[in-house]
């Protein structure tokens, strides 16, 4: 086996993880790829001027450094975004033949609800938090990676850990709670029946809908349990005859994804706590829904 298979086979075993990482500190899985790709074109480059004994170690902080310079070019194109950003979900559907009231969760992709806290950070604390705390990449690696000095980047993870923490109720989800939930409410939109359906939102719950500009889509979050049912219902009557619903996993646990005449046309992140749903995301960006499309 030649030198370059060797290297391939070391890329592809680690592959998954360093896609998390890019994924993890983009929110966007197809520039994650991207990301990806670039960094196995980079390594064959560097190999050939000097052997990469520690392919993983050498592809996470190049995988890392790509993703960083990534961050910073798109953020200002969200600045001038239409209407509010949400990032891209991973979407899988159901396996063939199963019930979603017994399905729980899926695989280990990092959580939609921990994506959306993160897009909160500035993109240093967010670089930091995500590569230290995250993936374990020591501060002092991070600090390069980032151009500054090893404290600095310690206290921006902290500012980053305090604000994670502050969602935490969030974050940690039981799989088979949030199933119940989420499987309750889509019964009850779908019933029209509203008492059950504000029964099962929070008093603060929130909904945004990311159209990119493109597709229809509220520019601004719809906030309050009463406010948020009734925009639900509103969703459910311009459903048409050609549209679909079906339960999917996303980001690994249970969401909703919409068809309109077999097309993917919108993917639903639930975030739940206590039986209750206290977040509501819906993906309509078309360009945000090309990866799950073509997976689905």
């Amino acid at each position: 086996m030649s030198r370059e298979d060797d290297l391939a086979m070391a890329y592809a075993a680690v592959r998954s993880r360093l896609t998390r990482v890019a994924y993890t500190i983009l929110g966007s899985y197809t520039d994650a790829e991207d990301a990806v790709s670039d960094t196995w074109l980079r390594l064959a480059a560097a190999d050939i001027r000097d052997p990469v004994r520690d392919v993983e170690a050498w592809a996470v902080v190049a995988v890392a450094r790509t993703a960083v310079d990534v961050l910073r070019s798109t953020r200002m194109r969200r600045e001038t975004y239409v209407g509010p950003w949400l990032p891209e979900p991973i979407v899988e559907r159901l396996p063939s033949g199963v019930n979603p009231a017994e399905q729980v969760s899926h695989n280990d992709a990092v959580s939609y609800a921990l994506l959306v806290v993160l897009e909160s950070l500035t993109p240093a604390e967010r670089i930091a938090f995500v590569l230290h705390d995250l993936f374990a990449m020591p501060f002092q690696e991070v600090a390069k990676l980032v151009g500054r000095s090893t404290e600095a980047v310690r206290k921006l993870a902290s500012r980053a850990r305090n604000h994670v923490r502050a969602d935490a109720s969030r974050l940690e989800v039981d799989a088979e709670q949030h199933r119940r939930t989420v499987v309750a409410f889509m019964a009850a939109a779908a019933g029209g029946d509203l008492d059950r359906l504000v029964s099962l939102l929070d008093q603060s719950v929130v909904a945004t809908c990311d159209g990119g500009g493109i597709i229809s889509a509220a520019r601004h979050p719809v906030k309050g349990r009463d406010k948020v049912a009734r925009y639900v219902f509103g969703l459910v009557e311009m459903l048409t005859p050609g549209q679909r619903l079906e339960f999917v996993f996303v980001n690994s646990i249970l969401g909703n994804a919409s068809y309109n005449n077999g097309i993917l046309d919108s993917v639903t992140s639930f975030t739940t706590a206590r039986g209750r749903v206290i977040r509501i995301d819906i993906i309509r960006a078309p360009d945000k829904l090309k990866h799950a499309a073509n997976r689905m």
